[in-house]
């Protein structure tokens, strides 16, 4: 157990921040089997959740799911296989590990190979050996069966995870007509460094799950999105009675 102060976050859920204001906050832990990390995450995670739905004072409607760079993936993976929630946020997600698979980390200069067949992600092979564990785990293959709205963030200077995973998603999202955002943060690093861009993703992330759990006002960005033009003038954090 560790206490959060409240403060903006670089990315993460600002979980003191939350239950302040109305929500149940979980944080599972999840044990991973070797090839199947997605499915290993929704198993853990919908587990959990379901417990908790028993439970009366939870509403099994409205939950949401978050999560960042390793949690952002978990939460692409789990809206391609569940309709369970009514909103989900994934920061710096790898959409794609076929694509993903052969690139660099931008800050070390180490190729991406090794955390997908031996570390974080555990597919146990390379995608020679396995093509059909990197695609199984990939969710761009499953967007089609993605009904839960999502907002994405992507930064074109993540050292970690490239900045076009973020762009598959949004792209193969918007094209099949599902409900996305995409938020990306110029000059940016995995986690949000600058307090200015902490301070924007904390409002934007408590709108957005507003809307969807608590039934409040869409904000204009949700609505109508920003300009490029717009970007860095225009906050468009204004509520407002149209839908997104």
């Amino acid at each position: 157990y560790s206490y959060q102060a409240p403060a903006p976050t670089p990315s993460r859920l600002a979980i003191s921040f939350f239950v302040s204001n109305g929500y149940l906050v979980f944080a599972p832990d999840i044990s991973y089997e070797t090839g199947y990390p997605g499915k290993s995450a929704m198993e853990y995670i919908n587990s959990g959740v379901e417990s908790l739905k028993k439970n009366s004072w939870v509403d099994g409607t409205k939950i949401g799911i978050q999560g960042q760079s390793w949690g952002g993936y978990q939460v692409a993976y789990l809206i391609t296989q569940t309709n369970m929630y009514a909103a989900a946020w994934a920061g710096a997600p790898v959409a794609n590990m076929t694509s993903a698979y052969g690139g660099i980390r931008w800050e070390s200069g180490m190729n991406r190979q090794f955390q997908y067949e031996k570390t974080q992600s555990r597919i146990g092979a390379t995608l020679w050996e396995k093509p059909e564990l990197y695609i199984e785990n990939s969710p761009l293959f499953f967007l089609p069966k993605v009904n839960t709205p999502v907002a994405i963030m992507s930064n074109d200077a993540d050292g970690a995870v490239p900045f076009y995973q973020g762009i598959e998603m949004f792209t193969g999202l918007k094209r099949l007509g599902k409900p996305a955002w995409l938020l990306n943060y110029n000059n940016e690093a995995h986690n949000l460094v600058q307090r200015q861009n902490r301070k924007d993703i904390s409002i934007r992330e408590q709108q957005f799950f507003d809307y969807y759990l608590k039934g409040a006002k869409a904000p204009a960005w949700m609505v109508s999105g920003i300009p490029a033009t717009e970007k860095g003038k225009n906050w468009a954090f204004e509520l407002t009675d149209d839908k997104p």
